[in-house]
């Protein structure tokens, strides 16, 4: 899951930033409202949560909330603010916010506002996503397979050949070039080398061999790369 974080504080923003990446979220963090809409705006990535800061330099969270309503975006969005009472909060909710967070807060209680939030999300209500046989569990952050004799093999992945790995599955039979998945898999201004891709999903097959779904990523030279449905079954 990607989320994009505004928030001005650097302690507290940089705080966000570490925990989020804990609980193995790609976060692209910024701290003020006008560069938060340029990202929204940025066609190669594609977030499924917004934490913004009510008051910002440039555009407030309660701005950018609106943007996003007016243009029908249905991107979750979770607001922090100092602001507590109770016309603070509405005003908020009115704006396109699905929940609203009072600062300080404590770590379990953003994490669980956050769960929750997902939870209301239709595409991110399961725990898993499925293709055929192959299930990618969110919980375990592990992959298994469902072979014919009725028996589960399971593998664990790292935090970056999961996401690929979902990336892949949220897009079946669909060509994703290299560019695309940096794009959405690495944080915005991060500078990982050219092969990077390459490189974590030729690592990634080899542990997909290990359920006998080699061919499930295929590579189409010049181009990209496809997760082909049928190698699931």
């Amino acid at each position: 899951m990607r989320v994009l974080l505004v928030e001005d504080e650097a302690d507290l923003g940089e705080a966000i930033k570490r925990i989020l990446i804990q609980e193995k979220y790609i976060v692209d963090w910024v701290q003020n409202g006008d560069d938060a809409w340029l990202y929204l705006q940025n066609k190669w990535t594609d977030y499924t949560l917004a934490i913004f800061d009510w008051l910002l330099p440039g555009l407030s969270g309660i701005e950018l909330c609106r943007r996003l309503r007016r243009q029908n975006s249905s991107l979750l969005v979770l607001m922090l603010t100092a602001k507590d009472q109770l016309e603070d909060k509405v005003e908020g909710l009115d704006a396109g916010a699905d929940d609203y967070l009072v600062k300080p807060f404590l770590r379990a209680e953003l994490l669980a506002r956050i769960r929750a939030l997902q939870r209301r999300s239709p595409q991110l209500h399961s725990q898993q996503l499925q293709i055929g046989g192959l299930t990618l569990d969110y919980s375990t952050r592990t992959v298994r397979i469902q072979n014919d004799s009725t028996q589960q093999q399971v593998i664990s992945l790292t935090t970056k050949e999961f996401q690929i790995l979902e990336y892949l599955m949220e897009h079946p039979n669909q060509i994703l070039t290299s560019e695309q998945i940096r794009n959405q898999i690495w944080e915005i201004g991060s500078e990982p080398v050219s092969n990077v891709v390459a490189a974590q999903i030729r690592l990634l097959r080899r542990k997909l061999e290990s359920l006998h779904c080699g061919e499930l990523i295929e590579t189409l030279h010049g181009v990209g790369y496809r997760l082909n449905s049928h190698a699931a079954k």
